[in-house]
């Protein structure tokens, strides 16, 4: 058989070089020239959360993609990387998007995160009105997922990838069998390929916690008030999340109040018979990590300490930046004649006779050990039997805005900041002073003039702390938000020092992972069913040119049989 096709082919060279080329020179140089991938985009994208609380894993497993775009209009995702913009996306479809095996999900978020509405109300949690993206990246971090998502900041380039891959994914669904795989083989597509390795856990990971005092005066065994603000944010993404309000606020009002309270302390006449303590607590988006450490080293790890001795009460600060209502949560209702029942009644009158638009109110939820998490931070002091409560404008722990990656800037009403700074300033003195036993009227206003509250102080802290992301995983002992920090409490507050924990390697309360921002390349490429009808293509070509050649060779055999009979009749002729 091989004898015979050399045969057909050298007949061919000899008689047909233009059919020769017809055959052979299209097929070649399709299978030598294939379609190069052309680098359509290079954008940065944030990976989910990945990170470990109490041994349960949290957040997406993998970082690694590199595989074809689609929508998730498409019929078939199992292996894609499923893109969808923010304006559209929806929990159930990313729930789709895993059910059906998605290779990765990509979120694309608008330019102007400040513009996404969060007017989420505690009914919606409760009741399960979860249709708005703003809750919903709080459900997927609720449980693991081995499928890598990323968030990306929409541009145009990008958005255009977005549209052309929702074109072809929509056109699918009205097309037959026979259209979708014509569409398919010949449309351009997208294919999603990240720069980075996989993640790996962080070892030796220290979370910082910054503590400083004004010392009271008139005797040893003085009352001590402890002011609290976790600084740390969180998000679905470790890199956008900015936390404005949650809690952005909660620290700038700390400092503020240290700044207050340590010009009254400089005074004889104004020198208060309380110490005061503030505590600027890292890793509080995870279980108050930085608070549980710093309350061990002084109540188990020591023999002296402000915290053992007489605690007035725990005042901890969080999401103050906006609202018209104030909400005191409290574990345990205070009882009548202690110092945070004075407290208590202290905020009620300076709410209602300065600033009656307020609503206030005291919410009580008893510590559920039994929860994964604790609800706020006045937790953490109350299961050490120190009375303690949390001051917030947010009615329930539950509301996602404690940890939205849309808690940028502009959703902290600095006047409100404001207005919450001064109603707490003015309770606390009135507590420190004993002012109401004293006789002093509810519209007294201590902080007017030059000790009054400094909004411009306030929003500067803001723009400074929302100026990065502050996720727990970004900040290190070395981080320029924890020496800032530190900075400005050593400029009004004594002895500030700082408090460091790192996980246990045995048993590891908390694990943080790398790999959180990487650069994202999308290549325009043909699907890969087009390299398979590619071949089929070639394939059938080169068959039917074979065929073509045996008709040939056919059509040329009997001509030449007839020659070489002559041929051998006359050799023989000759010979006789």
């Amino acid at each position: 058989m091989f004898e015979e096709a050399s045969e057909v082919f050298d007949n061919m060279f000899k008689s047909s070089f233009p059919l020769t080329f017809i055959v052979f020179i299209p097929a070649v140089l399709i299978l030598v020239s294939p379609l190069p991938a052309e680098a359509a985009h290079e954008f940065t994208v944030y990976r989910m959360q990945q990170y470990d609380l109490q041994g349960q894993p949290y957040g997406t497993r993998n970082a690694i993609l590199n595989t074809e775009a689609r929508t998730v209009e498409a019929e078939v995702l199992s292996r894609r990387c499923v893109i969808m913009r923010l304006a559209d996306f929806s929990y159930e479809e990313y729930q789709k998007a895993l059910r059906q095996s998605a290779g990765a999900v990509v979120i694309i978020l608008p330019k102007n995160m400040s513009a996404v509405p969060q007017d989420i109300t505690s009914h919606d949690v409760c009741n399960g009105l979860l249709n708005t993206p703003f809750p919903s990246f709080h459900l997927m971090l609720a449980t693991e997922t081995i499928v890598p998502v990323y968030f990306a900041m929409e541009d145009d380039e990008l958005l255009s990838i977005y549209t052309q891959t929702l074109t072809s994914s929509s056109s699918q669904g009205s097309l037959s069998a026979a259209e979708v795989l014509l569409h398919t083989a010949t449309a351009n597509g997208f294919q999603m390929v990240t720069s980075g390795a996989q993640s790996k856990a962080i070892s030796d990971w220290a979370i910082t916690s910054l503590e400083g005092r004004l010392a009271g005066v008139g005797g040893e065994d003085l009352p001590t008030i402890v002011v609290v603000a976790h600084y740390d944010s969180f998000g679905v993404a470790p890199w956008l999340s900015y936390g404005a309000d949650s809690n952005g606020s909660g620290v700038s009002m700390l400092l503020e109040l240290a700044r207050l309270f340590s010009k009254l302390y400089t005074y004889k006449r104004t020198h208060a018979g309380y110490n005061l303590l503030f505590f600027v607590s890292g890793g509080g988006k995870f279980n108050y990590q930085g608070t549980k450490r710093w309350l061990e080293d002084n109540l188990d790890h020591t023999d002296s300490s402000l915290l053992q001795d007489n605690v007035a009460f725990v005042l901890c600060l969080d999401t103050l930046g906006n609202g018209d209502s104030l909400h005191l949560h409290v574990s345990k209702p205070p009882k009548e004649g202690s110092p945070q029942y004075s407290l208590l009644k202290e905020l009620e009158m300076v709410v209602a006779s300065q600033y009656p638009e307020v609503k206030f109110s005291m919410v009580h939820k008893k510590i559920n050990l039994a929860d994964d998490m604790l609800a706020w931070e006045h937790e953490r002091f109350g299961i050490r039997r120190l009375p303690a409560f949390t001051l917030s404008h947010l009615p329930s722990h539950r509301l996602a805005q404690r940890s939205s990656i849309m808690d940028v800037r502009p959703h902290v009403d600095v006047k409100k900041l404001g207005r919450n700074t001064k109603v707490v300033a003015e309770a606390l003195a009135r507590v420190i002073y004993n002012l109401t036993e004293k006789g002093a009227p509810g519209d007294l206003q201590i902080f007017t003039e030059q000790m009054q509250v400094q909004e411009d102080q306030l929003s500067a802290v803001v723009d400074w702390l929302t100026a990065q992301p502050r996720a727990a995983q970004l900040v290190d002992k070395d981080s320029s938000v924890v020496s800032t920090l530190e900075y400005h409490l050593g400029h009004y507050l004594k002895d500030v020092k700082r408090h460091y924990v790192k996980a246990d390697k045995r048993d590891p309360e908390f694990v943080f992972y790398d790999q959180l921002k990487q650069t994202m390349n999308a290549y325009r490429v043909k699907p890969a069913i087009f390299d398979l009808l590619l071949a089929v293509c070639i394939a059938a070509y080169l068959g039917m040119m074979y065929l073509a050649i045996q008709l040939f060779s056919v059509e040329n055999k009997v001509p030449r049989t007839l020659f070489e009979a002559k041929k051998v009749a006359g050799s023989a002729k000759y010979t006789q």
